[in-house]
């Protein structure tokens, strides 16, 4: 069985420079799970590795489309597959780093995502929904149909609120139903799925300070540089944090500084739900930055486990 190793964790936790070393360590390739830097120009909001943190070790899935493409789950699981097959070729050990749980998920059991023939129509109707009565009041539409799905997609997820209700209407099945027919699949990989976590309120001070140095990064000029290029509100690209509150704020709608703040907000909150989520993940190797007080000491933690999977022949 082909091997395959995960590193993930919430934002700012400190996956980058772990995920190089370990790299360098296994002889393998880091492929992106990170469903914002796929897009090309957008480098200060989503904290993209620099071609000179990469230290040479081979990247995947970073700045390949643009940033008025769409980009969901069936296409992220067409190049990872594809990038993996790569690697495997080079005789190297592939390994998914990122932060986008419900992406790993989908390579890691081989989900199945085929989209059915979408009604635009009825999407169009949601998305304007949406927009008129606000994410909660489209949220409630989901939790009368699909309980369970309103309970584990938060509101502020408008799109995957939205393919929940369309799973729904298309198919008569509960998307919730759906997925957990899935996750019963068993991985096609030898795989080790490590999480790296800290100190909450380490993890939170680290977050705030990130987006303080994007903002002294020019985060805001970045913005105005894709408005130029043609994203506009509703794409895809303008859904992550940082850009959608700063496209609010450039559009008039309250100061930098409310804006600032609230990026803080959400990028907090977005770590707590990264972190429910692979709470409720199986097979989950758990690293707690707070008990290996060194980058070494975690990386030494890792070999010893991916040696004890047969990933690797020895620490």
């Amino acid at each position: 069985m082909n091997n395959l190793v995960i590193l993930t964790g919430p934002t700012a936790v400190g996956k980058t420079s772990l995920s190089i070393n370990l790299a360098k360590a296994i002889n393998g390739e880091i492929i992106s799970a990170d469903s914002m830097q796929i897009y090309k120009g957008m480098d200060i909001g989503t904290a993209k590795i620099t071609t000179e943190e990469m230290d040479g070790v081979p990247h995947h899935l970073i700045d390949v489309i643009e940033p008025t493409e769409d980009f969901h789950v069936v296409k992220f699981k067409a190049m990872v597959e594809a990038a993996i097959e790569e690697i495997y070729k080079k005789g190297k050990v592939p390994i998914i780093c990122g932060g986008t749980g419900f992406y790993i998920q989908a390579i890691l059991y081989d989900i199945d995502f085929t989209e059915n023939e979408i009604d635009k129509t009825y999407r169009k109707s949601l998305e304007a929904f949406a927009e008129e009565n606000g994410e909660e009041a489209l949220h409630d539409k989901l939790k009368a149909i699909d309980p369970e799905s309103a309970a584990s997609i938060p509101a502020a997820n408008v799109k995957r609120v939205i393919r929940a209700i369309e799973y729904f209407e298309q198919t008569g099945e509960k998307f919730s139903k759906h997925n957990a027919t899935q996750k019963e699949k068993n991985s096609p990989y030898n795989f080790a799925y490590f999480v790296l976590n800290d100190d909450r309120t380490l993890l939170y001070n680290r977050i705030d300070a990130r987006v303080d140095k994007m903002i002294a990064d020019g985060l805001v000029d970045e913005v105005k540089e894709l408005l130029r290029q043609g994203v506009k509100p509703g794409m895809t690209a303008m859904d992550g944090i940082g850009y959608k509150e700063l496209l609010d704020y450039l559009n008039g709608n309250g100061t930098l500084e409310d804006a600032i703040e609230l990026i803080k907000k959400k990028s907090r909150n977005y770590a707590k739900r990264q972190l429910t989520w692979f709470r409720r993940e199986r097979d989950v190797i758990w690293l707690d930055k707070t008990v290996y007080d060194t980058e070494a000491k975690l990386l030494d933690e890792i070999l010893a486990k991916l040696n004890e999977k047969g990933i690797i022949e020895s620490v």
